[in-house]
């Protein structure tokens, strides 16, 4: 284990590495040496997976952040570790998760090296770099996208605020670069996606592991959907569930879906090795019963609202995931607010591999191409209703006492209600909510002393619905002292 300073265009980050790291940083004066070949390149482009499962980044934090913020999860106790999240208790100097942008920075400053790299060693005439690049620039795009919706008002919104600095140049020592605006940000991050496909197309094969170009659309058709570019997602949406080669699991297989790895929903997985686990620090050991196991403290369960949406089927398979929290010592009252989707279901024996908390990430499934196509339908300039309940129905046999719905009874709130209950867990809920102009309320019962920073129901005009740029980069860059978010 190295500790190194580097300066990574925005700040300077103190950055703990290992691995891949603690050879020569690419951002160095010999990055030019470090690729010289499409093999290279695909060492870089390992590394740079790696350093997504950072618990900072898709690993835990940035999952964590959007059910813990949009009213699915609830905390028993406070100060267990990240309630934080769920109170908004933020600051620019306290409760900042600066992690999310000292990572994502850096990280976007690696994928920016490789990027140049390719493209001088395609200037000089070399080839076979196309599934690099592509698969760097969807990489890019993806990063970008997550940050600005950290830190940037929503697209739908105000497009016009400021959103985070341009996350596709490698800015040099010493500059002080500001805030694009959200809109810019989009286009860029739209561009880095086009591109991408282009890149990826010419082999459309599975890579597990790897962004491959279902990857690249899947999330293009999640992007367009925040964007509201309707026709955009739903061409997206419906070219991965036509043309993927994935299918959605059978009812009977879904539970036991989540202690497999690569399984027929999943379109870009992270794989986690013994290596890459995080064990207690894992987004496992955030959502299992208290007690579990050594060290889980309980820190996130289900609110009873997740609860009661669940429970309109009792013999929703969904329900397989889901055990009983630590409550029912105290209430006497079993309450299956215990999430062991990320310990490979409720036998937490992981997804096959030496320990339990080294289950892969599953970013992007079918089903949520599924629910993005049943919305983007339902809202396009002709809205196709029957195809709209048609996408809806094929998610809602998990609910197997429920009626399914037709061209005329599909709606909004049944997509939203859906999405909530398939994607308990990752990462989307709070995300959903905001750009849908929700109120969110919170299970606050659970809490032992009151909830500071935020009142029990917030609207999308609460100003903390976004994050405080942290201390660190204002004291580091004058420009963007100037451009904190408001509130803060």
């Amino acid at each position: 284990m190295k500790r190194i300073i580097i300066w990574i265009g925005i700040l300077f980050a103190a950055v703990s590495c290992e691995s891949f790291l603690d050879m020569q940083p690419t951002s160095s004066a010999n990055a030019a040496q470090a690729i010289q070949t499409p093999s290279d390149a695909g060492v870089a482009l390992n590394g740079i997976m790696r350093s997504l499962t950072s618990s900072s980044l898709y690993g835990r934090n940035l999952l964590l952040y959007a059910d813990a913020k949009g009213g699915d999860l609830t905390i028993f106790s406070a100060g267990r570790g990240l309630d934080g999240l769920y109170s908004f208790n933020h600051s620019a100097t306290s409760n900042s998760y600066s992690g999310y942008w000292s990572s994502g920075f850096y990280l976007l400053m690696q994928i920016n090296n490789l990027i140049g790299n390719i493209e001088r060693l395609e200037e000089a005439g070399e080839g076979g770099f196309d599934y690099y690049m592509g698969a760097a620039l969807t990489l890019r795009a993806m990063l970008a996208f997550d940050l600005v919706r950290l830190y940037g008002a929503p697209y739908t919104r105000n497009p016009s605020a400021f959103g985070i600095p341009d996350a596709a140049v490698i800015h040099s020592a010493g500059s002080e670069p500001g805030r694009l605006t959200v809109a810019e940000n989009y286009r860029q991050i739209i561009s880095d996606l086009e591109s991408g496909a282009t890149r990826l197309s010419s082999d459309k094969s599975r890579r597990n592991g790897q962004v491959g170009y279902y990857a690249n659309r899947a999330l293009q058709a999640r992007v367009r959907l925040f964007m509201r570019d309707y026709a955009g997602a739903l061409a997206a949406s419906e070219e991965v569930i036509n043309d993927g080669g994935y299918k959605l699991y059978e009812p009977q297989e879904w539970a036991a879906s989540w202690s497999k790895q690569y399984g027929s929903e999943s379109i870009l997985e992270l794989g986690i090795d013994t290596e890459a686990d995080l064990t207690t620090a894992s987004l496992g050991f955030y959502y299992v019963r208290y007690h579990q196991f050594t060290n889980a403290q309980g820190w996130f369960l289900a609110s009873d609202y997740f609860l009661n949406r669940l429970g309109e089927d009792p013999q929703d398979v969904r329900w397989g995931v889901m055990d009983s929290d630590e409550s029912v010592e105290k209430t006497g009252v079993e309450r299956k607010g215990a999430c062991y989707k990320y310990v490979g279901g409720i036998a937490a024996a992981g997804d096959g591999k030496e320990t339990r908390t080294a289950v892969n990430i599953k970013l992007f499934r079918l089903s949520e191409m599924y629910l993005i196509s049943a919305e983007a339908a339902l809202h396009s300039a002709s809205p196709d209703r029957a195809l709209a309940a048609s996408r809806l129905n094929a998610i809602r046999r998990r609910s197997p006492n429920l009626a399914p719905v037709d061209a005329g009874t599909v709606s909004d709130a049944l997509i939203l209600s859906e999405r909530s209950k398939e994607l308990f867990g990752e990462g989307h809920r709070f995300f959903d909510r905001i750009r849908a102009g929700e109120s969110i309320e919170f299970n606050d019962d659970f809490q032992d002393v009151p909830v500071s920073g935020r009142s029990k129901v917030i609207t999308p005009d609460f100003q903390r619905i976004i994050l405080p740029i942290p201390q660190d980069e204002i004291n580091a860059n004058r420009t963007i002292a100037s451009q904190q978010n408001p509130g803060y």
